[in-house]
């Protein structure tokens, strides 16, 4: 059986967030609070707060502290750390990621989260679910749906001009 020819994955990171911004209003971003899991889905979640004109500031969350892999992995690359500007009892959340792929990270987020405080709701919103999940876990909205080899990685970019872009790693 001939070898298959390597596909190079190609996704248009603006318009995938132009489809965020809608799947966001529809999950009822004005009642809401955005937290987007650092760093893609923080920069989505401040974009995302400025363009529909929501008052206040986003929130930003680390899972660094709750990672299933924190004894090998410690808090190399964990980057910015948890912030929620408003009081989460009772908060009604959209958390925001970049690529939603094993359900690990969202688990881990959650935990955080929690450690501020019993919010009303929490919906998970995300530019692309990858599948491959590890975990129960799914997003209420998912601007797109890829499949990718385990051996690759997708994550978002964000360009001084504040544009979108993505970066896949192992791609032949």
């Amino acid at each position: 059986m001939p070898e298959e020819p390597a596909v190079k994955l190609t996704l248009d990171a603006e318009a995938l967030y132009r489809e965020l911004v809608r799947g966001v209003q529809q999950l009822g971003a004005a009642e809401s609070r955005l937290v987007g899991v650092t760093s893609g889905g923080a920069w989505l979640a401040e974009r995302l707060q400025k363009d529909l004109g929501l008052p206040g500031a986003a929130g930003a969350i680390s899972s660094a502290m709750h990672r299933d892999d924190f004894a090998t992995r410690g808090l190399a690359g964990a980057g910015r750390q948890t912030q929620l500007p408003f009081e989460v009892d009772d908060a009604h959340i959209i958390l925001l990621d970049d690529v939603l792929y094993t359900g690990r990270t969202i688990r881990a987020v959650l935990n955080e989260l929690f450690d501020y405080g019993r919010p009303a709701s929490v919906k998970l919103a995300v530019l692309v679910d990858r599948g491959g999940r590890e975990l129960p876990v799914q997003a209420d909205y998912a601007a797109a749906r890829v499949a990718l080899p385990a051996t690759q990685s997708l994550a978002l970019a964000r360009g001084e001009d504040g544009r979108f872009s993505f970066q896949v790693e192992g791609q032949t």
